[in-house]
């Protein structure tokens, strides 16, 4: 005789569970959606086998539910297409493994959504379209935690640009490679090659955590570089899908990566807070993975070279005063895509949730995506981001969900030092008698000569590498010997020390956008280095230093991959080349910029940003960034001085008083 057994959820929340003792009834198991701690689910056997006298309906206490689960009699909730296709696709297998065997260049719009979480987008070059038809390519990412790259990867990595790709390779914003260009026919010969040479893409797109951000110095005698590193690459693979489709793809099932640490394993396991999807495949992410992409950071106290506020979680370690690591400070709800006029939609940085110690770690960051996964939203992707949550629901409600995933509350956060940005350009030493060096790549883009000379130094000094979060690479292990010889190399190819850079180069970052990327509205790579140097230009006509700088991020479309909202000067393509102009970030990443104006042509550029730098320079205080200086002033001001500004020898006064 079936009865019912009413349970609390999380946020007290009643659902009405069948529990069957005969056939017909409706077990505890086969309940959708449903997911309890082993010791509930005890109870609720012990209740199927229970006297047919038994009371009707008993409660028991549980500490989470995965979802608000409706009485079976309502409807279901509204989903996206995206969530039917990842319901339906056994784990990422199907349509996608039928479609690569097809004929054609392009897979069907089923798999495009599923090839993402294999780490690859499916493109077409809007300028080698013809008449009648697309010209269908495929971009690869890599998945490189704390940007490390082994010699071997970085070599296989070049040769497979050349051979199979378009002849270059980008760094990007995440710490990973792209890999451009990419036909479907080649696909598979890629995918392997990097998977047996040390390398992954998956889970570098797709519905789920993203690549594990951490500095990427290689320093071997500061413990907290070393165990933030650690961290990110432990992190990367609790959070990686367990469900095989990846090696069942592209190596015909044949697992090449190196077994997880034990506390990976047991964290992966754990479903004492119900956490977890028993006897899935996908025990952390299920049939359906995550709402949207899920980004994650890790860092020291001070180091923002990771922008650690714009990830959906970011960690920081704490350590005693033996620089031995206690524990972590966590931020949770930092975003950065938007959409153009759709005010809902917003960038948003990361707040305090609470501290935990080391021994933890593991089990807070699953609780926190597991609350992401069951609460976040599913029928609107422009919605589903975390950070919609936290707006949503406030930090103190988050947390409380949170906690009971967890198991436990959360500790006071700890306070930490003031953030500075790190670029690691330059020599450096590692702490072990090697050096590093750090490289500007403009715009992450390797490729030509520089390709080439990048490639000879790697591979006769057998160099290790690592790729920064600002589209910079780092060459590690570098002997005290080799320093003249490297740097006489590379500075003929343009990869010069960054005294000898300007300084807005420096700092910059591009997205890739036009002509591979379909939500690129506007340029941002290929135009970035002629917007730089009419920038410059104007800090000349208004008397600013060749010394003098600002961050400036430029993006295609809204979705803000190079991060133009943490900016001093953000460019966000809005239309053919025209981009609205955000304003105020701070130089160390910690502030947001604000939409200062929209729709401006880049061919006016020069009216809008001269008058701002010229009052910037006139009316700053000594040593005020350009960011700071806007964001005191407020936009009104700066507008009205554009409207009344004649020109660097005819602006008088001072609006500061």
């Amino acid at each position: 005789m079936a009865h019912a057994i009413g349970v609390t959820g999380p946020a007290g929340l009643m659902v009405a569970v069948m529990a069957g003792g005969g056939g017909g009834g409706a077990s505890f198991s086969s309940f959708e959606g449903f997911r309890a701690s082993k010791s509930v689910q005890q109870m609720v056997l012990a209740s199927n086998q229970a006297s047919s006298s038994a009371a009707p309906s008993t409660f028991l206490q549980i500490q989470s539910v995965a979802t608000p689960v409706k009485p079976p009699t309502t409807m279901p909730p509204k989903r996206s297409k995206v969530e039917i296709i990842k319901e339906h696709s056994n784990y990422l297998r199907y349509p996608l493994k039928e479609e690569l065997e097809t004929e054609a260049p392009n897979v069907n719009e089923d798999a495009i959504q599923l090839i993402k979480f294999h780490g690859s987008y499916q493109q077409d070059n809007r300028e080698l379209r013809g008449p009648g038809h697309k010209a269908y390519q495929f971009m690869l990412r890599t998945k490189n935690p704390s940007g490390k790259v082994p010699n071997r990867l970085y070599l296989v990595m070049d040769d497979l640009a050349d051979q199979f790709g378009i002849g270059t390779l980008r760094l990007t914003t995440r710490q990973t490679f792209q890999l451009h260009g990419v036909l479907k026919q080649n696909l598979k010969t890629v995918m392997s090659t990097i998977i047996k040479n040390m390398g992954s893409t998956l889970g570098a797109c797709g519905d789920l955590n993203r690549n594990v951000l951490a500095p990427a110095a290689p320093y071997k005698g500061r413990k907290e570089y070393i165990y933030a590193q650690e961290t990110a690459e432990k992190l990367a693979a609790l959070l990686a899908p367990q469900g095989g489709a990846y090696y069942d793809l592209w190596v015909d099932g044949e697992k090449a990566m190196s077994a997880d640490s034990p506390d990976v394993i047991d964290a992966l396991n754990d479903n004492s807070h119900g956490t977890n999807f028993e006897g899935s495949p996908e025990p952390i992410y299920g049939i359906q993975f995550l709402p949207r992409k899920f980004k994650i950071a890790v860092t020291v106290p001070g180091d923002n070279s990771v922008d650690v506020l714009t990830n959906d979680v970011g960690l920081v370690t704490i350590c005693n005063n033996d620089g031995e690591l206690q524990g972590f400070d966590i931020l949770v709800g930092g975003g950065m895509g938007r959409t153009h006029r759709m005010e809902a939609t917003f960038p948003r940085l990361a707040e305090p949730l609470g501290y935990v110690p080391k021994e933890d770690i593991l089990y807070a960051v699953k609780a926190i995506v597991a609350t992401q996964r069951d609460y976040g939203r599913r029928d609107d992707r422009r919605m589903s981001r975390m950070k919609y949550l936290l707006d949503d629901w406030g930090i103190e409600k988050f947390r409380s969900v949170v906690e009971q995933y967890y198991g436990k509350p959360f500790q006071p956060f700890k306070e930490l030092p003031p953030w500075e940005f790190q670029s690691y350009l330059g020599w450096h030493e590692q702490g072990d008698g090697h050096l590093f060096f750090g490289l500007h790549v403009e715009n992450g883009r390797i490729k030509g000569e520089m390709k080439k000379a990048l490639r000879r130094v790697i591979e006769k000094y057998e160099l290790n590498v690592r790729i920064t979060p600002n589209q910079n690479i780092i060459l590690c292990d570098i002997r005290p010997s080799w320093r003249s010889r490297i740097t006489k190399a590379l500075a003929g190819v343009g990869l010069l020390s960054p005294r000898f850079v300007d300084p807005l180069h420096l700092s910059a970052m591009a997205c890739p956008a036009l002509p591979l990327c379909p939500l690129a509205i506007a340029e941002a790579e290929r135009g970035a280095p002629d917007i730089l140097q009419r920038i410059r230009d104007m800090f000349e006509r208004v008397g600013l230093r060749a010394s003098d700088s600002l961050v400036v991020r430029v993006t295609g479309c809204p979705n803000g991959c190079a991060r133009p909202y943490m900016a001093e000067l953000g460019l966000v393509g809005d239309g053919p080349n025209s981009y609205q102009i955000w304003l105020g970030g701070s130089p160390n990443q910690t502030r947001l910029a604000e939409t200062f104006m929209e729709r401006v042509k880049l061919q006016n550029l020069e009216a809008v940003l001269e008058p701002l730098f010229h009052l910037w320079r006139r009316d700053r205080q000594t040593g005020e960034a350009f960011g700071d200086f806007t964001h005191k002033l407020g936009f009104a001001v700066l507008k009205d001085y554009i409207d009344t500004y004649k020109g660097p020898n005819k602006a008088k006064g001072s609006i500061v008083r």
